[in-house]
């Protein structure tokens, strides 16, 4: 599908793009190009194709949750700006 200059212009005007004479004609070119693919896209036979959300296998990427020993308390308050009795003090937020 070949794009006429005015088709071009509409295209930039609607996206609020001010085109030189140049880039009217290299964008004419390249958009075109661009529906050409989409045409032959179209004439693919995908009837008995189902529709699919992704070609690759489905598996989970978050790792088994294993028990553990909790942190040090001490070294998790070591990076804190103010601790009190072994815990985070943070400013109220509540009057």
């Amino acid at each position: 599908m070949k794009l006429s200059r005015e088709e071009v212009e509409h295209i930039a005007d609607l996206s609020k793009l001010t085109l030189s004479e140049e880039e009217i004609t290299r964008f004419q070119g390249q958009l075109s190009a661009i529906l050409e693919h989409f045409d032959r896209l179209q004439e693919l036979e995908t009837e008995d194709i189902p529709p699919t959300a992704t070609v690759l296998p489905l598996r989970s990427v978050m790792r088994e949750d294993d028990a553990r020993p909790p942190l040090d308390r001490e070294k998790v308050l070591e990076n804190a700006p103010e601790a009190e009795d072994g815990c985070f003090r943070v400013p109220a937020v509540l009057e």
